[in-house]
């Protein structure tokens, strides 16, 4: 992103600490110490994205709009490929297909009241609903706003939409702009950093990126041998040990 609104690097701030804590709750296999090197991390083994799969529950006009959103949080540069390129809309995909997306360990019973945001999701429809009703009010508003769909919009109208939403002066009809913004972008966060067993953090480029060592936690014994030292781990994820 071109300025502090949305940076890459506060979402990667904000996203590195959720993502980890995903990844470790996963682990409990044990692997061999990290060797101390000064050398930096090497880059991904194959970046290039592999062939897109088919959609479990994404419509076409749904996927463009969430690949467009992705490659706006996560632009390919020196750090990793696009968001979409990570994986991203696979992993969310096979979440709103899944029980997360039909609200299975939701109450759902109502009253459906406005309540606070340290509340958490307080809406009467499930994930997979709030996303198709999010992408369809967004569209409608970025085509009065700026003539186009979401996924058809400049990179740089792309972002200003995005900031716009963020602060929550998007009026989208029936659907808050900001609330939809902020799970878009956690979807985004978690799709990066989670294992790539889930079908995003595709061939480990975020933990390679930030110098997780994945799935094992074995290493807290050797914070004192290696204090002060540059390292590199090669990560490993739930398929390594499968």
């Amino acid at each position: 992103m071109s300025d502090d609104s949305i940076p890459r690097r506060s979402f990667l701030k904000g996203a590195g600490v959720a993502g980890t804590a995903v990844a470790t709750a996963l682990s409990g296999s044990l692997v061999a110490p990290a060797q101390a090197q000064t050398a930096p991390a090497p880059p991904a083994k194959d970046a290039s994205p592999p062939a897109a799969e088919a959609l479990l529950t994404l419509t076409a006009t749904e996927a463009a709009f969430l690949s467009a959103a992705y490659d706006t949080f996560i632009p390919a540069d020196r750090l990793s490929p696009s968001g979409t390129d990570c994986g991203l809309l696979a992993f969310m995909d096979r979440q709103l297909a899944g029980a997360w997306g039909s609200g299975a360990k939701l109450y759902r019973s109502g009253p459906f009241i406005q309540g606070k945001r340290e509340q958490g999701y307080q809406l009467s429809l499930t994930p997979r609903e709030f996303f198709a009703a999010g992408i369809k009010a967004t569209n409608e508003w970025t085509r009065k706003s700026f003539g186009k769909d979401f996924d058809r919009l400049a990179p740089a109208e792309r972002e200003k939409a995005l900031k716009t939403m963020d602060e929550g002066k998007a009026e989208l009809a029936e659907i808050n702009g900001k609330q939809f913004f902020e799970m878009l972008l956690q979807s985004a966060m978690e799709g990066f950093f989670a294992d790539p067993i889930y079908g995003g953090n595709r061939d480990k480029v975020s933990w390679r990126m930030v110098g997780y060592p994945g799935l094992p936690a074995a290493y807290a014994g050797k914070a004192l041998e290696y204090r002060g030292k540059k390292i590199h781990i090669e990560p490993q994820s739930i398929a390594d040990f499968s």
